[in-house]
């Protein structure tokens, strides 16, 4: 299946000579949930806005929903919704003309059933004749939801969406994405709440210093550069493991009372029948076993010092 966005050979740099993108490649696929993960000033905000027609490029291509950005820019830009980070609305304009307002600049045909649906689905028809400027930090946030959706694109970009925001908000926004993607919506997101992305994100691509570190299915992320860790706690406290054990490989604790074993997902075999083996030849008894695996912010944070 085509892609509904590809990226080709894109490069980004600025009048002072700093380099923001270097040779992106990338494909986001037809109705998933991408996340694009990576440190401030890695080139995540750079990447949308070129995508979404804010920012020129300085070399490659990048294609939505078939339709180069640079040749069919209006057909293409008509593809997308953009929540970014920064507030960017009238703040004197109400709820209900700044949708209506949003939906008319793409051209598409006026349909105030669809915008009354989407305000109720955010939980903004009650505020529909507010003005922004009355509203709280939360509720301008789903505006800019509102705004994004208001010319029912294929795709939307959500920068840092849920940065600021209350928890209830939160969980409401990432229920409205859900139903967006079972509608055939393709998402994109950045986020700095790694477990959001853990949770909701078919796919996460990594970028650092303006270079894409790695783009994978995130089970298969996970299994792939994971660690799991199993605690081992001792009937009797010892003194030392014993000489049959990989030192290199499990600890004592100062206690001696827990050892600690950590091994790779990926592998096939995971030592682990092994080690318990090996205690039961040396005469320890264990009281409990506990395993946990890496989280995808842990798995993040040593592919970007990888990159350092």
């Amino acid at each position: 299946m085509e892609p509904i966005i590809a990226v080709r050979s894109l490069n980004k740099t600025y009048q002072s000579g700093f380099c923001a993108l270097k040779s992106i490649d990338l494909e986001i696929k037809r109705g998933e949930i991408f996340a694009l993960l990576g440190p401030n000033g890695a080139g995540k905000t750079t990447l949308i806005s070129i995508i979404c027609g804010i920012v020129n490029a300085s070399g490659g291509e990048v294609t939505a929903d078939g339709l180069d950005i640079l040749r069919d820019y209006r057909e293409a830009r008509q593809r997308i919704g953009l929540v970014p980070q920064e507030l960017a609305v009238n703040i004197f304009e109400t709820v209900w003309a700044t949708v209506k307002f949003s939906r008319g600049l793409f051209g598409c045909a006026p349909d105030d059933n669809y915008l009354e649906q989407l305000l109720k689905n955010l939980s903004l028809w009650d505020k529909r004749d507010s003005t922004i400027m009355a509203l709280s930090g939360g509720m301008k946030r789903r505006v800019l939801i509102a705004k994004a959706l208001a010319h029912e694109p294929k795709i939307l970009f959500l920068d840092e969406p849920t940065a600021g925001v209350d928890v209830e908000l939160r969980r409401d926004m990432w229920a409205m994405i859900r139903k967006l993607r079972e509608d055939g919506v393709t998402i994109i997101l950045t986020t700095h709440y790694i477990e959001e992305a853990e949770d909701m994100a078919d796919r996460i691509g990594v970028i650092n210093k303006g270079e894409i570190v790695l783009v994978e299915e995130k089970h298969a992320l996970m299994k792939q550069l994971g660690r799991k860790t199993l605690t081992v706690q001792l009937a009797r406290p010892i003194a030392r493991l014993p000489t049959n054990v990989n030192s290199d490989a499990v600890s004592l604790t100062q206690d001696g009372r827990t050892l600690v074993y950590q091994y790779t997902t990926a592998a096939d075999d995971s030592g682990v029948s092994q080690l318990l083996g090996q205690l039961q030849e040396a005469g320890i008894e264990y009281s409990d076993l506990s395993t946990k695996q890496s989280s995808l912010e842990e798995i993040f944070v040593s592919l970007v010092e990888e990159k350092q």
